[in-house]
């Protein structure tokens, strides 16, 4: 029964809190919560007792981190929080004595990425980075494939992702949309997208060159379209009702209780407008890395799109495969936003497109690769993360899903180096970065 606390309590840190709380709580306890705000954790221990009939877990604040520890005696920090806090906490508890697992990125900056190197290597502490999308069962079978020489060998990649005006939108509302909090799209974001790339072609990358710009949100960009309806913030404005692009904190429990009804403490506004002023992340990034191995890639990241999902394209010696993935068909807005095309001669589209794996071999006809149903969250990668963290008997992996601090280093130092590119308009050499 191994011992637990969790850092950071957003939305995302019910993954682990109720994982512990249910199918794994013979496995490993939740004995702390450790966030700046106590409205948040207070929200999770009562709805937890209310649902799971779960006794409080104790809380603390940050300045009481180390205190937290010696007292419910942890032995494994989860990390949650704001990404620019990661390196601190992760030092830290593995200075504390503690085993880490932190969500990714593993943190912002290439300083911070070193410090953490550096705090491993005296430590001798475990650290676990949770790429999810290595788990899906997708992505497992593109690694199998590779693996396998299907395409013989792996000459370059196109790797395009798609954030539509729902999910897309939603990281220029939050604190993800101050650069220094979050790195921007390409480390809080493509750094899963990296790491699959990384793991998929069993390389690391070795220069980076982008280009990127904030080129739809922002009031810059909306007073250019034409856009007249601006706010700050959607909570209490009128001009946000009947607003597409308006996230309504007091229409969802879980909202209300984690932001609208904690925003007293800290100030921390979740739904803050897309077109609203201080937004210092890139909505549009193109890059081209090239890897250790030879391998070239192209990769484009919108994050305003109609639709969500992604396309990655392997080229190799012996043919080419390609991977389609739709998450979301479109986004459904206000009748006055979506008006039908009917009139001009278009018809609706059935929106029947399938998520597929397609081998294109030489001198072959096409073949689609069967993939099984899937379930829960992350293309099911959630589901099977948590299994690998705290099941049991889960032997050797021969796809290396476990990732381990170089890793996520590896992932991150991607996006650091596209920020670097686009700040300075020349290739960045990872080298250059940290001694990985």
């Amino acid at each position: 029964m191994k011992r637990y606390a969790v850092v950071g309590t957003g939305s995302r840190s019910q993954l682990y809190s109720e994982a512990l709380l249910t199918t794994y709580r013979d496995r490993g306890a939740l004995v702390g919560y450790c966030d700046p705000n106590q409205t948040r954790m207070d929200y999770y221990n009562r709805r937890y007792g209310e649902a799971l009939s779960a006794p409080p877990v104790p809380t603390y604040k940050p300045p009481d981190f180390e205190r937290m520890i010696a007292e419910q005696k942890v032995e494994t920090v989860i990390i949650c929080s704001i990404d620019s806090t990661h390196h601190a906490y992760i030092i830290r508890a593995m200075e504390a004595g503690c085993d880490v697992i932190v969500e990714k990125p593993l943190t912002v900056t290439a300083p911070a990425c070193q410090a953490i190197l550096d705090a491993v290597r005296a430590t001798g502490r475990d650290l676990r980075i949770t790429f999810n999308a290595r788990y899906a069962p997708r992505s497992a079978k593109v690694k199998q494939l590779i693996q396998a020489g299907a395409i013989g060998t792996v000459l370059s990649v196109h790797f395009e992702w798609l954030l539509d005006t729902r999910h897309g939108a939603d990281y220029f509302r939050r604190w993800h949309r101050e650069k220094h909090h979050s790195g921007g799209l390409m480390v809080h974001k493509a750094t899963h997208h990296f790491d699959l790339v990384n793991w998929w072609i069993d390389s690391a990358p070795e220069t980076v060159f982008g280009w990127g710009r904030l080129a739809f949100y922002g009031r810059d960009n909306a007073q250019r379209r034409g856009e007249t309806r601006f706010y700050e913030r959607a909570h209490g404005h009128d001009l946000a009702h009947g607003d597409p692009w308006a996230l309504q904190l007091e229409d969802d429990a879980e909202l209300r209780g984690l932001y609208l009804d904690a925003e007293h403490e800290d100030g921390y506004h979740r739904d803050r407008s897309v077109f609203g002023e201080n937004i210092t992340i890139e909505d549009d990034m193109a890059l081209v890395v090239r890897y250790r191995n030879g391998v070239t890639m192209s990769y484009h990241l919108t994050a305003y799109s109609p639709w969500e999902g992604f396309r990655v394209m392997f080229n190799g010696t012996r043919g080419r495969l390609e991977i389609t993935e739709v998450v979301n068909t479109y986004v459904a807005g206000a009748p006055e936003h979506g008006a039908p095309l009917a009139s001009e001669g278009y018809e609706a589209w059935d929106a029947s497109e399938q998520s597929r794996i397609l081998l294109r071999r030489l001198w072959r006809k096409p073949v689609i690769v069967t993939l099984p149903e899937v379930t829960g969250g992350h293309g099911g990668g959630d589901r099977r993360l948590l299994q690998d963290i705290f099941g049991e008997n889960r032997g050797d992996d021969p796809l290396r899903r476990a990732a381990g601090p170089k890793d996520g280093a590896l992932a991150v130092l991607t996006g650091i180096a596209a920020n670097r590119s686009f700040e300075t308009g020349q290739p960045i050499n990872i080298a250059d970065l940290v001694r990985v």
